[in-house]
């Protein structure tokens, strides 16, 4: 991808093939525990940390919320956050996020649901994901869903995030007067924008770390101002939470159903095609199944102990690229820290993230959304294909030059051919581009509108469903030379 940078990613040497596991089993182990820990060691630098924090804008406003509202256990969630964050590396090789799930928790803190509640809603939508992938039902629902509607959905995920990091800053935000506030405000929203995209194509300034760290010591200056309680170091651990049959039916009418598409289109599908637009070396390991059921184990686990639902998510993924990302070891980080913090701290720490610079994480988030919604410029795979038949028509042509002078009129006349055909074909690609573009503005539109991935791209099926109608029409009845194809389908399995 030429719009991304070129990294140099040290890879983990090769595996000593003479160590075998069934002959000597506790040398196989050392052998490929010393070479991932050498692997993770060379690929540790400032740009990776700070890529971990990429996704700081959507996880902390969050657990803050719910935590203090005692909706769910801020212990639980740092501590399985953390969990998951490890596994998911160690198992996709990318820098996968781990994100709340977005509309439980909207519906959750509108509605006032109790943990019971929230933990119900977790289940049923983990549950539900889980069996979709392990029974590899996503995949029907990957390979039939047309690229240009993939995209149309990373493009409404974006813009829904823009308009949620705008909704942030507003918080907090005031331009003098006495709601003036010196640590959180506009003035520091626009500074850390300005300090963002002016060093955004450089990983070598770690923005999302700096901002991070510049945002803590605002929060500890203030609760130490406020006289609110410091963290305090003890050893926290998850207590077990069993919701009630009435708490799950409400949990999963109210909040599951909303959240199911929403995972499974953007979480799972959107994912998948930025995974591998991303980093296409590990497509072979992001695959909407074992995307699904990690989705479906991390809540089927952790909602029995308190934690805010998880998923994994496209705009995580991108905020984290964004901000210097490009192996697992930052999300191995990230966890660890997570893990450190939930055992060491625990609930102690709701006071001091309270007070972090809303404006702050408002700028992460919208750098976020932008990344997420740049992934919708590859809205057609045309363009590849319009690559490959230029390089056929060059090695034609170098062929019908070293042919005898006798042919030359006959190679005039098939060259005459081979332009009318070429120009037929790009009018034929033009539309389907256009086509392809139409669809996509449309499934964005209609999330953004509706504020529903399902809407969007029911909406977006709907409409191809209706393109692919008429140009058949058009083929069996009209035989319009120039009507296109139907949009090109996503090759995500």
């Amino acid at each position: 991808m030429s719009s991304h940078d070129i990294v140099e990613i040290i890879e983990p040497p090769e595996s000593n093939h003479d160590i075998s596991l069934w002959h000597n089993p506790l040398l196989h182990i050392y052998s490929s525990l010393k070479e991932k820990t050498e692997y993770i060691i060379k690929n540790v630098s400032i740009s990776e940390l700070s890529g971990s924090l990429g996704d700081l804008g959507t996880l902390l406003p969050i657990l803050v919320s719910l935590s203090i509202t005692g909706q769910i256990s801020l212990t639980s969630s740092l501590i399985f956050g953390g969990l998951w964050n490890i596994i998911s590396g160690l198992m996709f090789r990318i820098p996968m996020c781990v994100q709340p799930m977005k509309a439980i928790a909207a519906v959750a803190l509108s509605a006032h649901l109790t943990i019971g509640e929230i933990m119900s809603a977790g289940l049923g939508v983990g549950a539900m994901i889980f069996i979709l992938g392990i029974t590899r039902t996503i995949r029907i629902v990957g390979k039939w869903t047309p690229i240009s509607i993939i995209r149309g959905i990373q493009m409404g995920a974006g813009i829904t995030l823009i308009i949620k990091a705008a909704d942030l800053v507003r918080q907090r935000g005031s331009w003098g007067g006495s709601s003036w506030q010196w640590s959180d405000n506009y003035e520091w929203a626009i500074l850390s924008f300005i300090f963002v995209f002016i060093f955004y194509s450089s990983r070598r300034i770690p923005t999302a770390l700096i901002l991070f760290i510049f945002g803590l010591i605002v929060a500890i200056i203030k609760v130490s101002s406020n006289k609110s309680n410091l963290p305090s170091v003890s050893f926290n651990y998850p207590e077990v939470v069993v919701p009630t049959l009435e708490e799950f039916k409400n949990g999963f009418l109210s909040a599951s159903l909303g959240q199911l598409p929403l995972t499974a289109l953007n979480s799972v599908i959107a994912l998948a095609a930025l995974a591998e637009d991303l980093f296409p070396k590990w497509s072979h390991v992001v695959t909407v199944e074992k995307i699904s059921v990690s989705i479906g184990l991390m809540n089927l686990v952790g909602c029995f102990f308190g934690s805010v639902p998880y998923c994994h998510g496209s705009g995580g993924l991108a905020g984290q690229y964004r901000f210097g990302a490009r192996t697992e070891v930052s999300i191995l980080f990230l966890g660890l820290f997570k893990l450190l913090m939930g055992i060491l701290f625990g609930k102690t720490l709701t006071s001091l993230l309270g007070y972090f610079p809303l404006s702050v994480l408002g700028v992460m988030l919208f750098v976020s959304g932008t990344e997420l919604s740049a992934a919708a410029r590859n809205f057609s795979n045309i363009d590849n294909d319009e690559t490959k038949k230029d390089d056929d028509t060059k090695k034609d042509n170098d062929t019908k030059k070293d042919d005898d002078t006798k042919k030359k009129d006959n190679d005039t006349k098939k060259k005459d051919n081979d332009t009318k055909k070429d120009s037929e074909t790009k009018k034929k690609d033009d539309e389907t581009k256009k086509r392809d573009f139409t669809l996509m503005i449309i499934t964005a539109g209609l999330l953004v509108g509706f504020q529903n991935d399902a809407v969007g791209y029911i909406g977006g099926m709907l409409v191809s469903l209706l393109f692919f109608i008429a140009s058949f029409i058009n083929r069996k009845y009209c035989q319009s030379p120039t009507t296109p194809t139907a949009p090109t389908t996503s090759t995500i399995v």
